[in-house]
């Protein structure tokens, strides 16, 4: 009955804050960037909770209950692109648009823009739709007589209607409360659960030793097939970008990149030592559900319900961040920039509206068609870091970046790794990154460079 309570608290509590900040929405800033009144406090949290969702809570999970701590391997591809990140925090609020299709046709042209929101959209529907499966998983562990696929379409609907409903305002601020719960609670979770297996020494003796090894039982080639698509993902992810974009200014952006350093240093590693201890307890037919399973099952019944309502809201979370984002693309780079670019804002607000909905519905569809999140974020990640993430990282570092070679890489990046996952090949980044670097770069030094107006406006300070 408490795990029901909880849930329900979280829910009233999502809802509430939804319809609070639909009544501030009068505009396409408001819905889009949350009017650019963003301080940095409320951007840790939002940056925290949007980066930190199923991906981490099930596909991480996944992850060390079949490798042990090797699974820091992936949350360490985003703390190597933190580093990158804090060097254009600022220059990314300066630019002030609204996407990073904006970023790519500024400078670029508008066929970027085009292939940058194609990628994107593919990327972050995939995204979604395992943020809704981890919600069914979530919702079959407390209520039985729901199965995953029916807990999928509940979770699949909720989150239609709450990101359809305020856009960014409601999603920022949530993500401000989620972001805090979930961290005070896991911290207080881990000692509990040492003592539920009866110390450190029990846990260890309980799993092979591959688990508390660098590598675990995979090689380094196997091991960075993880980070680097998760770096990849975090240095170029347009939800990141939108966040900066809703800044109140450069220095909010900013400080908000260095509590985001701590925050996921600390989130993440403490994440997988939950998972890693739970796999030492208890045997799941689904390993991606052995954080959700250990807070069922491994905590005292009102704490074990607020973890698992913590991770209900991440996951919530996550999904209206990465279903926000590709409807953003598509309203603004597509709808507003070339099919009517003289729309009202309210003709706007709703086709933005419609959109979510469509994007929504065709997540769903694609949440069916997998099993294993791991496999899915992988492939996700690999799409939008090898398509969209080194034309945007040419955009802040390399003045020499033209066009063309752009747009090779964009294309490239994405059809490789969309046609070895079609073929199965589970190692798509090493290829696929590797035409896409090689592409921008061959390619842009055979054409001619860009004019100084293009590159300017990114490193002037």
């Amino acid at each position: 009955m408490i795990y029901a309570i909880v849930l329900g608290i979280v829910v009233a509590t999502l809802c509430t804050v939804t319809i609070i900040k639909t009544l501030s929405v009068k505009n396409q800033a408001d819905f889009l960037v949350a009017g650019r009144k963003l301080a940095w406090p409320v951007l840790v949290f939002t940056l925290l909770s949007s980066w930190i969702g199923a991906g981490s809570l099930f596909a991480g999970a996944e992850y060390a209950y079949k490798h042990g701590f090797a699974a820091l391997w992936m949350p360490a591809g985003g703390w190597v692109g933190l580093i990158v990140i804090a060097l254009i925090a600022g220059r990314a609020r300066r630019f002030a648009q609204f996407t990073v299709p904006d970023l790519l046709e500024t400078r670029y042209n508008a066929t970027a823009r085009v292939m940058g929101t194609i990628a994107i959209v593919i990327a972050y529907t995939v995204i979604t739709s395992y943020q809704f499966k981890a919600g069914g998983d979530i919702l079959n562990l407390i209520f039985p007589s729901i199965s995953h696929d029916q807990g999928m379409c509940i979770i699949a609907t909720f989150v239609i209607l709450f990101t359809a409903a305020a856009g960014m305002a409601s999603i920022a601020y949530l993500d401000l409360v989620i972001g805090g719960l979930v961290t005070t609670i896991v911290i207080i979770a881990i000692p509990l659960l040492l003592r539920r297996a009866g110390g450190w020494s029990h846990v260890t003796a309980a799993l092979p030793a591959t688990h508390f090894q660098i590598l675990g039982d995979l090689t380094l080639f196997q091991d960075m097939n993880f980070l680097i698509p998760t770096m990849l993902l975090l240095i170029g992810n347009q939800g990141m970008y939108q966040k900066f974009f809703s800044a109140r200014s450069e220095r909010d952006a900013k400080f908000a990149v260095y509590g985001w350093i701590v925050g996921t240093l600390l989130l993440e590693t403490l994440l997988v030592t939950v998972a890693v201890i739970g796999s030492s307890l208890f045997k799941t037919d689904h390993p991606r559900e052995i954080i959700p399973v250990t807070a069922r099952q491994g905590l005292p019944p009102l704490i074990g319900a607020i973890l698992l309502g913590g991770i209900f809201a991440k996951v919530i979370s996550t999904a209206n961040n990465y279903l926000f984002s590709p409807a953003t693309n598509l309203i603004h780079d597509v709808y507003g920039r070339f099919i009517n670019p003289h729309a009202s804002e309210q003709r706007r607000l709703i086709w933005s509206r419609v959109i979510v909905v469509l994007l929504g519905a065709f997540a769903l569809l694609q949440a069916t068609r997998f099993e294993s999140i791991l496999n899915a974020a992988v492939y996700a990640y690999t799409v939008y870091g090898t398509a969209v993430t080194p034309a945007v990282m040419a955009v802040f570092f390399w003045r020499r970046a033209t066009t063309a070679g752009a747009i090779a890489s964009i294309l490239l990046g994405a059809a490789i790794t969309v046609g070895l996952n079609v073929a199965g090949y589970e190692l798509a980044i090493y290829p696929a990154l590797g035409a896409s670097v090689l592409s921008l770069w061959l390619v842009s030094l055979f054409t001619a460079a860009p004019p100084p107006e293009k590159w300017k406006p990114f490193f002037e300070t």
